[in-house]
């Protein structure tokens, strides 16, 4: 295939000729640790390339070239003749403040939208785990345990459930569980320590050939730093007993970062009461070690180690009824002995070797151990009106894999192709998976599902990236899944049951730059989701692996410095809708739905200090297949927009005021239970000197009762006799203030 596509390049271009080519490498000044994503721009040509993984870039001056500019977002530029420039010698950047003025517009295909998430990361920071995933526009979070359990997770028109129609991953780890004890996709993210984040890149659709399972909405890919530019301490303590003690150390000295080698360890601890009647109890442990440095002569090491531990009581989910004819508080509980814990512990080894033609191939080896126990109460006394419907959903789960890909660039006069071949697999090996009737958590009453889960995913890909000029370029990718799912019930013998299943998705993409300021792109892929192991062998193998068909034509805009706009409309068919089933054995497939929708970004930087954002966001989903007025899609979102006002100086007072609205949706298939939206604003103020920052953030400042996660549910309470479907909720929080000092050296 690449021999018949640079034939078919060299026979269609142009070959121009041409000096030799130009090679070099960035790094942050700061850490002497390479930078990916700088913009080098050839002048007066105007042609730009972009440093990759490694902070290398290579680029074919003319003859009239006689300067290179380099532009990265939170460092200072730096222009520098050609002559200047030795591949033997990097070229550092220090940071610097941030500004829109600093974001150029290219067309690079799965670019789209690295241009918001660098400047919102450098802009806003991120304050807590839930941050994490909010920095990706349009998507909404909901807590309905505490704050233990994974977050459920809102985007595109998805009830993504906790993470089954989103590819989650952290420094390359898969962050979704398949299979999971409480639904398919669980993504927890509480293992990754906010302060250690250094990019967040995403994506909507499932467009990017190198992620498979759940991108059917999107990715979220989290990166963590590298190296630390300085050492931190940092305490907080607020109102429900809350506190935090997090602690940030770099461990080589100044002699290795001359070497680019990088070693820090990050811990955190935290502990909360909550806002609910019953106390949570809850608390967090992490700690996280990084080490990053040169190996060999071509090859350099990344590799990490972290573990985490959480533990929770929590009061549920609650409904409307009780809180109406006060039987229990707006922040009661039914049932107060739910709650849980769960650990993950990670080991992470990334490899890139530089081949003498400038071609590099990066192998990554991983290995997690998860554990997970959950005790929720849906239903109250619906089933068993003499002793509840409290279940434990548990497993104990390792899971292991690799992923390997060749990169590599052909020039082909002003043609350039670059090329990405990779390979995977992922092996999840789930030991008593199981789901039970409990009561007080201590006392089982008997197994509803008990056995043992191995499931294998294989994959290979194939992206290539034609950039024909600086104005247009192409992004063809291929990819192959197949699943190998083994199922051994308990319950049953020990019986055994296997199914297999294989999918391919094609992806192609258009991105064209009409000029320096504007860019247009399409997108059309095809993605999936697996649904679990347990129905992947009772349907042995069949569509247990549903296509997502999409599409994306969307326009980035910079009509002025200091103005950035980013615009798309979308249309995504699904083969099978997953939905919420009240968190049973496994997830619950409701046939063929289709979205169509529109999202709109705005970043606006008025004055150097101050930058605005604003993100607005519709989808209109419906079931294909249902008729029409009960063909609603429980829980989907359909109007959302988030925003946010922040004033920044370099040492000083500075800070944000942000809001988050959620429209009404629909809690049932025919629309006659609501899903009520809620309106919340947030702020955050910091006085920051070089040594030292004094912070306060206060959550929903102006205390509005509102309800972060709702579900229509079949229950009855304890003295009913007949049983009422209708909105149950876990609130939001109440007004929640929090002060913060941190120390830097």
């Amino acid at each position: 295939m690449k021999f018949f596509l640079t034939a078919l390049l060299a026979v269609s271009s142009i070959l121009t000729m041409a000096q030799q080519p130009i090679k070099g490498t960035v790094v942050d000044a700061s850490t002497n640790l390479s930078l990916e994503g700088v913009v080098v721009t050839l002048l007066p040509d105007n042609r730009s390339v972009v440093t990759d993984i490694r902070g290398q870039f290579i680029c074919l001056p003319t003859n009239q070239t006689t300067h290179i500019y380099f532009s990265s977002i939170g460092y200072q530029d730096i222009m520098m003749e050609v002559g200047n420039i030795v591949s033997s010698v990097p070229v550092a950047m220090k940071p610097g403040s941030t500004q829109l003025k600093q974001v150029t517009v290219r067309s690079q295909a799965g670019e789209e939208y690295k241009t918001i998430s660098k400047t919102d990361i450098r802009m806003r920071g991120v304050n807590n785990s839930q941050e994490i995933l909010r920095m990706v526009p349009g998507l909404f979070i909901g807590q309905h345990q505490g704050g233990g359990k994974a977050e459920q997770i809102f985007i595109r028109g998805f009830d993504c459930d906790h993470g089954t129609d989103i590819n989650i991953t952290a420094d390359g780890i898969p962050v979704n569980m398949v299979s999971q004890a409480h639904g398919q996709g669980y993504a927890d993210m509480h293992f990754v320590i906010p302060e250690t984040i250094e990019q967040v890149d995403f994506q909507k659709g499932p467009y990017d050939a190198s992620k498979g399972n759940f991108t059917t909405s999107g990715f979220v890919d989290i990166r963590t730093r590298n190296g630390l530019g300085n050492n931190t301490i940092k305490l907080e303590g607020g109102m429900f007993d809350t506190y935090r003690a997090l602690a940030m150390f770099n461990l080589l000295n100044e002699r290795a970062k001359e070497k680019q080698q990088s070693l820090y360890v990050a811990g955190e601890m935290a502990y909360s009461n909550g806002f609910f009647e019953s106390p949570q109890h809850f608390n967090r442990f992490n700690f996280f070690l990084k080490y990053n440095g040169k190996i060999s002569g071509k090859t350099y090491l990344t590799f990490s180690a972290s573990s985490f531990s959480s533990k929770w009581d929590a009061s549920g989910q609650i409904p409307d009824r009780a809180v109406a004819d006060g039987s229990i508080g707006f922040y009661g509980a039914i049932d107060n002995s739910e709650g849980g814990n769960t650990q993950r512990q990670n080991l992470n080894a990334q490899f890139i070797t530089t081949l003498k033609n400038g071609n590099y191939f990066k192998n990554q080896l991983w290995y997690s151990r998860y554990r997970f126990n959950l005790h929720s109460n849906f239903t109250f006394y619906l089933d068993d009106p003499v002793n509840g419907d409290q279940i434990r959903q548990s497993e104990n789960r390792n899971l292991m894999g690799y992923n390997g890909s060749y990169h590599f660039n052909t020039q082909l006069g002003a043609v350039q192709l670059s090329s990405v071949s990779g390979i995977g697999l992922r092996h999840d090996q789930i030991n008593d998976l199981e789901l039970s009737h409990t009561v007080d958590r201590n006392i089982l009453l008997n197994r509803k599902a008990y056995g043992d889960v191995a499931e294998t995913n294989l994959y290979a890909y194939q992206s290539e990236t034609i950039r024909f000029s600086d104005k247009f370029s192409i992004n063809l990718g291929l990819r192959y899944d197949q699943l190998l799912n083994n199922y051994k019930d308990h319950l049953r013998s020990d019986s055994s049951f296997r199914a297999n299943a294989g999918i391919l998705s094609p992806k192609l993409s258009f991105h064209y730059q009409s000029n320096k300021n504007t860019r247009i792109y399409l997108n059309l892929g095809k993605g999936f989701h697996s649904n679990d192991t347990r129905v992947a062998v009772l349907e042995k193998g069949r569509e247990v692996m549903p296509a997502a068909y999409s599409a994306d034509l969307g326009v980035i805009l910079k009509p002025a410095k200091n103005v950035l706009l980013h615009g798309a409309m979308w249309y995504l068919w699904l083969n099978q809708e997953f939905v919420y089933s009240g968190d049973g054995a496994y997830v619950e497939p409701s046939g063929r739905t289709q979205r169509t929708g529109f999202d709109f970004s705005i970043r606006y930087e008025p004055v150097k200090s101050v930058y605005v954002d604003v993100d607005l966001n519709y989808a209109h989903g419906r079931m294909v297949d249902e008729v029409k007025g009960n063909n609603y899609i429980p829980l989907a979102p359909v109007w959302s927009s988030t925003g946010g006002i922040m004033y920044k100086n370099k040492t000083g007072i500075n800070g944000s005021i942000r809001y988050r609205w959620l429209g009404n949706r629909p809690a049932n298939e025919d629309y006659s239970i609501i899903a009520k939206g809620y309106f919340v604003n947030d702020l955050v103020l910091n006085y920051t000197q070089a040594k030292y920052e004094i912070g306060l953030t206060i959550q929903n400042m102006f205390n509005v009762k509102w309800k972060e996660t709702q579900f229509a549910t079949l229950t009855r309470l304890k003295n009913e006799i007949v049983p009422v479907e209708e909105i149950h909720f876990t609130p939001g929080t109440k007004l929640a203030a929090k002060i913060s000092l941190s120390f830097f050296f």
